[in-house]
């Protein structure tokens, strides 16, 4: 299903309580959060598409290559991806730092469209896109291409099997949803000449058209008995008041004057004429847009049918089940990744007792973490030199540490990163969101997390080794932030620890996160209710009502949001653990990270299926 929107993540809620005969410390740093500005399309089909070239396979193929086809593939890829890019100004400023170079140069400036009639027409394009790739000669690509050919098939797949499941995606969710990802890309919209300033303005005169669009869309939801829980439109309600509230000037109109001060290119008469036009887009299109949503959603609070699981609605299991499949990029069916989930847990927290009981003190070992992160800039510098034995060496990047602005903390992940353009991999940027209460080893292990090796160096890594630039615009979450989440387990050891403190630190966490994983399955797929979690968390020592009624609620406003991470961090295990069977003694951690990363992001089953061919 086709939504021009805009990814950010996280969870605000945090579990604050001990529980001693288990977990050491119950406080979720759910650190990762790749901000992926590229639009994309929320949903999902889950298994490997019908075509020759999605049988898996390990083997590598030692067909000659095909010039003529190969040009023949890439051509098509390009034009693709000019047409998919520019579809959405603000996907393709965060995509490109210079377009013209993808012949891009005429295009209309535009947030992109939400209606049932744009939607049907993108799926009835990835049914032509579809007929077309099977046109090409499979088997004379380079591996890289058949590769693209079989992601592209899987994508396009997974899009189309939402076709009747329209309305059950939600735009508006409070942590990940267009309103609260909104402003950040606001904020950190690049200025490198007076296009983008034009650009950025007129992006801005788009919003109240882009609202009402919104607004439809919640409206026919609300008409289909399909729209959200009153606690959810509380949250994003709070988060509109925040975003409007103004104690001086506004942040987006301070970022913007620094940001147009700045520039050399512009005369004074025009950073004058900027900066005016700017602040009367701020303060008579933007916040009157967020004010006017906030009426919407208020008119249209207690029209909800369902305040539980998915699995309540009408063929909500069924839609619970693709989108789970489409988040994590897993072709396990759900019953077997609960059983997955409760065998690492099992695992980790017997590795938990089996560590304390050698050494009753050894949680006490986390105190003495001594690298700096007052300065988060000097933390990723060191994780830099400390990875080396395990990834490959980073491609030299600039990166920079920002700050949430107060008004955005409370809907804010603890951290999350911006991609860099795919044409400009040094512009990278992370955020720490001083509300998150992320320090010590705990913001160590999320700048590894947003950073070295994760988020950031996942992306340049992965588009240094070539990928093709249509790639940058497919959702594969389940990739992304389960290497983000299998690398932040892996940095516990960069931090100085010693062996069995990083493994405790480690397991503990990877514990709590499961909680969170198999609380989602349990809400939204068995139909658990507030009661079913509270017994659930009890049984793990976490009893204190407030935060679990909190994890609930979040769990029902963002479905399969914590799978992402957790499912995709096991399956990057199992894609280990092959690895190290198949391999034998040739295996290696460099090996091993660097064909994940050649690969770049894609389904775990097309990971398998190429492993082979990229491992060198």
């Amino acid at each position: 299903m086709t939504h021009s929107s805009f990814c950010l993540t996280e969870h605000k809620s945090t579990i604050k309580y001990l529980s001693v005969s288990l977990f050491i410390f119950a406080a979720l740093v759910f650190c990762g959060c790749n901000f992926s500005v590229s639009s994309f399309l929320e949903e999902h089909s889950p298994f490997q598409t019908s075509t020759e070239s999605s049988e898996f396979c390990s083997e590598t193929e030692t067909e000659l290559i095909d010039e003529k086809e190969t040009a023949r593939f890439h051509e098509y890829l390009d034009v693709l991806f000019a047409e998919d890019v520019s579809a959405n100004t603000l996907n393709m400023h965060y995509s490109l730092n210079e377009p013209k170079n993808y012949g891009i140069e005429n295009y209309e400036v535009t947030l992109g469209e939400i209606s049932e009639k744009n939607n049907k027409q993108s799926l009835s394009a990835m049914e032509n896109r579809k007929a077309v790739l099977s046109d090409f000669n499979y088997s004379s690509l380079a591996k890289e291409d058949r590769m693209s050919i079989d992601v592209l098939n899987y994508y396009i797949d997974t899009q189309l099997s939402f076709s009747d499941y329209y309305l059950y995606d939600e735009i508006l969710k409070p942590n990940t949803g267009i309103q609260a990802e909104f402003p950040i890309l606001l904020a950190e919209f690049r200025f490198n000449d007076k296009q983008d300033v034009l650009d950025y303005l007129s992006l801005l005169s788009d919003v109240e058209r882009y609202f009402d669009e919104i607004i439809n869309f919640e409206e026919e939801k609300s008409k289909a008995g399909l729209f959200m829980s009153d606690f959810a439109v509380d949250s994003i309600l709070k988060e509109c008041s925040d975003l409007c509230e103004i104690e001086e000037e506004h942040y987006l109109i301070t970022t913007f004057n620094q940001k147009i001060s700045s520039m050399d290119n512009l005369s004074d008469t025009e950073k004058d004429k900027y900066t005016q036009k700017n602040k009367y887009l701020i303060m008579n299109s933007l916040l009157p847009s967020y004010e006017g949503l906030s009426e919407a959603l208020t008119a249209l609070k207690g029209t909800g049918k369902n305040n539980a699981g998915l699995c309540f609605l009408p063929k909500g299991k069924t839609f619970y089940t693709n989108l789970v499949h489409q988040y994590t990029g897993s072709a396990h069916t759900i019953e077997e990744l609960e059983a997955m989930t409760q065998k690492k847990r099992d695992s980790d927290t017997l590795t938990i007792s089996t560590l304390l009981a050698q050494n009753p003190n050894l949680s006490s070992e986390s105190s003495s973490f001594a690298i700096d992160t007052d300065n988060p800039e000097n933390a990723l510098n060191y994780l830099i030199t400390q990875i080396v034995s395990d990834f490959p060496a980073p491609v030299s990047t600039d990166f920079s540490v920002n700050y949430v602005d107060k008004c955005l903390q409370d809907s804010m992940a603890p951290a999350f990163y911006l991609t860099a353009p795919i044409d400009d991999l040094s512009h990278n940027c992370i955020y720490i969101n001083p509300a998150g209460g992320s320090e010590g080893i705990h913001l160590f292990t999320t700048l590894a997390h947003e950073g070295f090796p994760g988020h950031l160096y996942q992306t340049v890594m992965s588009y240094d080794a070539g990928l093709s630039p249509i790639r940058s615009l497919l959702y594969y979450p389940g990739y992304i932030e389960g290497w983000a989440t299998y690398v932040e387990m892996m940095s516990y050891a960069y931090a100085g620890l010693s062996k069995d403190a990083a493994t405790l630190l480690s397991c503990n966490q990877s514990a709590i996160l499961s909680l969170y994983a198999t609380a989602d399955m349990g809400i939204h797929y068995d139909g658990w209710n507030l009661s079913d979690t509270i017994k659930f968390f009890r049984e793990y020592g976490i009893s204190d009502i407030d935060t679990i009624q909190n994890i609930y609620e979040y769990i029902i406003e963002e479905p399969a949001h914590y799978l992402k991470y957790y499912i995709g961090y096991l399956e990057f295990l199992e894609l280990k653990e092959y690895a190290k069977t198949y391999y034998g003694e040739s295996y290696s951690n460099i090996k091993f990270h660097q064909a994940i990363l050649s690969m770049g992001p894609a389904p775990f089953p097309l990971l398998e299926k190429y492993l082979a061919e990229y491992y060198q």
